[in-house]
């Protein structure tokens, strides 16, 4: 396939392309480097991948990254709460308003398929200790979360009038990748721990699922590839049900693969998410399962730091909010 992969220097984006040039499909990579990710970008088209640097935002951007496209791999976005409630107007024109033009210019174009990046963040606070599935009712209770429901309805709703749309809703990413980020609990909790900094934990017992970035990117190459009709106007949370952790749990396992950590658990009641996620909708019906767990990602950001990969891991280059 010729695939467009939008945010395709990013976090998870750079990985999803790396997949689908390994999987012999033409990628036209679409990033504005706003986090400043231009070696990255450099390393994708040396990849053999098309670069367009531009904005999801600018029409001429767009289009030109999806001349003679197959399917989009829909990724860019301001992602994030603490981005999103930091410039609310902007996360809007990116997150919802660039959205519903991509997804005109993808039907006026002729696209076939789109994969549209959203969140298990959706399902908010949910009741009882069952996991979610995802016919749960959406309960979004931050901007980025209610974005992202936004759009996947708005997606769903067009499945006459363009693409083939699949979302898939990733739990909380982790581990290491080119675009780094340590904004994200397990990378920040390992960074923080690693360098004998006192670690403050709020909502401790709330639950949440977690999925290595490399697993992330996996099931977009995953969800593209699969037969349309066995993907088409579907939602897939994407993560593994082991894989729900409450922050104190992370915790222990972090300090167990340190040796040490200097951890105090705070009440504050700002983050209100607390939510278990079954993944078994993509396990039975696509096969899909994530080969990463928790305690190897925390190794694995240990060793990156270790090697100082990332030069200061407290940059402000590692988050999303800055």
């Amino acid at each position: 396939m010729r695939v467009c992969v939008t945010g395709g220097a990013g976090y998870i984006g750079a990985p999803a392309v790396e997949e689908l040039l390994a999987a012999g499909h033409d990628v036209t990579v679409l990033d504005s480097l706003i986090h400043r990710q231009d070696a990255v970008m450099a390393r994708l088209a040396a990849s053999g991948a098309r670069v367009v640097h531009g904005d999801v935002r600018d029409g001429a951007a767009r289009r030109a990254a999806l001349a003679g496209a197959d399917a989009i791999a829909h990724l860019a976005a301001i992602v994030g709460d603490p981005a999103c409630a930091r410039e609310p107007a902007r996360s809007f024109a990116v997150n919802v308003a660039a959205s519903r033009a991509l997804a005109r210019d993808a039907a006026a174009l002729g696209v076939r398929r789109l994969v549209f990046a959203s969140t298990c963040s959706n399902y908010g606070r949910t009741a009882g200790d069952a996991p979610v599935d995802e016919r749960a009712p959406l309960k979004p209770v931050s901007l980025y979360a209610e974005q992202k429901v936004t759009i996947e309805r708005e997606l769903l709703d067009r499945r006459d009038r363009g693409p083939a749309v699949t979302c898939l809703r990733f739990a909380t990413v982790y581990g290491v990748a080119a675009r780094m980020r340590f904004d994200l609990t397990v990378n920040e909790f390992t960074r923080d721990l690693w360098a004998g900094r006192p670690l403050d934990v709020f909502g401790e017992r709330f639950w949440r699922p977690y999925v290595h970035v490399r697993d992330a990117a996996r099931a977009i190459r995953h969800a593209l590839e699969a037969p349309p009709d066995r993907v088409a106007g579907r939602v897939f949370n994407i993560g593994r049900g082991d894989e729900n952790y409450r922050k104190l749990d992370l915790v222990e396992v972090i300090v167990a693969r340190l040796g040490r950590g200097d951890v105090r658990y705070v009440h504050r009641a700002e983050d209100p998410r607390d939510y278990r996620v079954s993944f078994e909708r993509i396990r039975t019906e696509l096969g899909f399962v994530p080969a990463t767990r928790v305690p190897e990602g925390v190794d694995e950001v240990v060793a990156a730091l270790e090697s100082r990969r990332f030069g200061d891991p407290f940059s402000d280059r590692y988050g999303n909010a800055a």
